[in-house]
């Protein structure tokens, strides 16, 4: 008698699970409260820092990516909520003296990651 043949076991892949945004370098978080547009007094420490780093360094960009909580159909209400907190994170950038051509906002409504939907996430790239 000849045995069957072995089941061929199925392929394997590793994965890795990518790191928090707020871990990520050259990346911060700024968290809102739910609603709000105004520029939660704890991070301007961080934004003081971000300024500092920026004079340093003129290859230096900024993103700012901002989010929002939607409910039902409302994609283009998050939508300007979430360019209101961007907006706030440019402003205060810019009144501590980073030029506007160094810094793109990126108003995009609800988050499509299990990341806080209420947030504006910095993302600092080279030239």
């Amino acid at each position: 008698m000849v045995a069957p043949p072995p089941a061929a076991a199925p392929p394997q892949t590793a994965a890795l699970t990518p790191p928090a945004v707020a871990q990520r370098r050259g990346e911060a978080r700024i968290a809102f409260p739910a609603g709000g547009t105004e520029l939660p007094a704890g991070a301007r420490g961080e934004l003081d820092q971000l300024a500092r780093r920026l004079a340093g360094d003129e290859a230096l960009r900024v993103q700012l990516n901002a989010y929002a909580a939607e409910s039902g159909d409302q994609s283009s209400q998050a939508r300007r909520l979430s360019l209101s907190r961007a907006l706030a994170v440019r402003a205060y950038l810019i009144d501590k003296g980073v030029r506007s051509t160094r810094l793109d906002v990126r108003a995009l409504g609800q988050p499509q990651d299990d990341g806080p939907a209420d947030r504006v996430d910095i993302v600092v790239m080279g030239r």
